[in-house]
Parts: structure tokens; C-alpha cells; sequence
């Protein structure tokens, strides 16, 4: 089960979003009480989404979202006069009081959300694989009188035709040419 941060001034307001988001086996949840805890939490675990209302002890839950990884997402519970007030469009809303279901479903969408902001957000190949890549082209440009997009193509090719990945493909260019 993913953990996400549920954060509330009122404890039994967190107390009771926790226990609708744990027993319906949605998320794991972590309580904080102030902006400066969600901080703290956010760059020791992994969460994906923070639950909270509009404002914490510290703070607004507008303040902390700028604080917050890109892939963390924010839902925030409040009255509808409240969620108004909210400039930030990178904010989800949910105006309370809230159902059990809307609150599972939302949460749900917001941790499907998260997982695919971190997918877009984490860079495909270190620049130790780029440089192999690179390595790889170069050899096959060299040796071939290829053109860059012609070596990266027989490459793309060859792992593909092999059944391997483009980086596998590419250290077996180069250590076939030692």
C-alpha cells in the first residue's frame, strides 16, 4: 500500500481521514500537524500525495505546496469558501464535508497521478548509458560512413530484431570492435 501524508491542524479530523484511507486499503497514511513536519516527512519518505486542509499550524497548504517535489501531489479538504480562495491550479480540491467514496476515489486518482508525474519526471539514461550510446554511433558512423541518425536507427534496430535494450545493444558494438 502507498503511503501519503495527511495533514490537519484538528488531530481528529486526520484521525478519522486516515481511518477512512487505511480500512478501505487505499493508502498508508502519515500524520503531520504543520507545514514544516510535512517538509520534514516529504524528504525522508516517499509519498506521493499530501492530504490537507487550508492551512496548517504554520502555514497554508498554498505556502507548502510550492515546497513539495514535483511529483508529490496536493488535495486539499476544506469548505468550498476556502477552496475559492486557492490560486495554485497544481492543487486538487475536494470540498468537505466529503463522502467516504469521493474521498478513496480521489485519493486513488491522486496516487495514480503521483506515479505517473514521477515516471515523467525521472530522467530515462544516466549520462554514463548516453555516453555509451554515444560511444556506440560514433563507432558505427566511423567504421560504416554512417550518418548519426543511421547508427542510432541500426541500433534501435538490432536490439529490437535481438529482443535487447538499446544500452545492451550499444556495449555490444563497442566491445565487438576491442
Amino acid at each position: 500500500m502507498e503511503q501519503v501524508i495527511v495533514a490537519f491542524e484538528n488531530t481528529k479530523s486526520a484521525g478519522r481521514i486516515k481511518e477512512i484511507l487505511e480500512i478501505s486499503g487505499t493508502a498508508s497514511c502519515i500524520l503531520c500537524k504543520t507545514a514544516d513536519q510535512v517538509r520534514r516527512t516529504v524528504n525522508k519518505v516517499h509519498v506521493t500525495a499530501v492530504i490537507c486542509g487550508y492551512k496548517l499550524g504554520d502555514q497554508t497548504a498554498e505556502a507548502l505546496c510550492d515546497d513539495l517535489p514535483p511529483s508529490c501531489a496536493m488535495l486539499v479538504l476544506a469548505g468550498q469558501n476556502l477552496l475559492d480562495l486557492l490560486q495554485n491550479d497544481d492543487i486538487f480540491r475536494l470540498p468537505a464535508p466529503v463522502s467516504k467514496g469521493d474521498l478513496t476515489a480521489s485519493v486513488r486518482l491522486l496516487l495514480q497521478m503521483g506515479r505517473r508525474l514521477e515516471r515523467a519526471l525521472r530522467p530515462r539514461r544516466s549520462p554514463e548509458e548516453l555516453e555509451i550510446i554515444r560511444q556506440a554511433k560514433a563507432l558505427l558512423m566511423d567504421r560504416n560512413g554512417m550518418t548519426e541518425e543511421q547508427a542510432h536507427r541500426f541500433l534501435q534496430k538490432s536490439s529490437m530484431d535481438n529482443g535487447t535494450k538499446l544500452l545492451q545493444t550499444a556495449q555490444m558494438v563497442l566491445d565487438s570492435a576491442e
